[in-house]
């Protein structure tokens, strides 16, 4: 089970309304939820980017050849 914590937040009402039309979610608690999760996903692209495609200390993954 996850734990909850409860808070106040300060949100921009015009910014919270676009998000409710462009998702069709209604629920604040679900907005904030879903830009949190979007957040963490753009940065770990971010993150995972910025390690530019390497592990120099990974084997080599053999490959199965196009037929």
């Amino acid at each position: 089970m996850k734990t909850v914590d409860r808070t106040t937040l300060n949100i921009d009402r015009e910014a919270l309304a676009r998000a409710a039309a462009l998702t069709g979610v209604k629920e604040k608690t679900a907005l904030v939820r879903m830009g949190l999760e979007a957040l963490i996903a753009r940065a770990s692209a971010r993150r995972l980017a910025a390690m530019g495609g390497r592990e120099p200390r990974l084997r080599r993954i053999p490959r199965r050849r196009a037929a």
